[in-house]
């Protein structure tokens, strides 16, 4: 794999094409690369909220992709991410990354 950064990430989870995807997934996989994973995601994140043009069924989905595709280590991560901005690129995101159910899938509810 070429030297991994945030822009590359970041342009990767905007693509989210077939080769972009299975390229974040070797990242899913590897936890040294957790870092440079999240700050791809929060670079990616800004771009799109500084965008002209709000593209929120995009971002829902790139959400969804992730929290299905996320392992358990870095769920709450991601959450924390999604919930870092106010601004509807963030809660678009967000939504998406909820009806994933990944947190739910990791931190299963204790039966009471």
């Amino acid at each position: 794999m070429s030297a991994i950064d945030r822009e590359t990430v970041a342009e990767k989870l905007a693509s989210l094409q077939a080769t972009d995807q299975d390229y974040v997934k070797l990242l899913l996989e590897n936890p040294s690369q957790d870092a440079v994973l999240l700050e791809g995601l929060y670079l990616y994140l800004e771009r799109a909220a500084e965008a002209r043009f709000l593209n929120t069924l995009k971002l829902e989905k790139a959400g969804e992709w992730i929290g299905l595709n996320a392992p358990a280590r870095l769920q709450i991560r991601l959450t924390e991410t999604a919930k870092s901005s106010q601004h509807p690129a963030y809660a678009a995101f967000r939504t998406g990354l909820t009806r994933s159910g990944g947190l739910e899938r990791a931190y299963p509810k204790a039966a009471v």
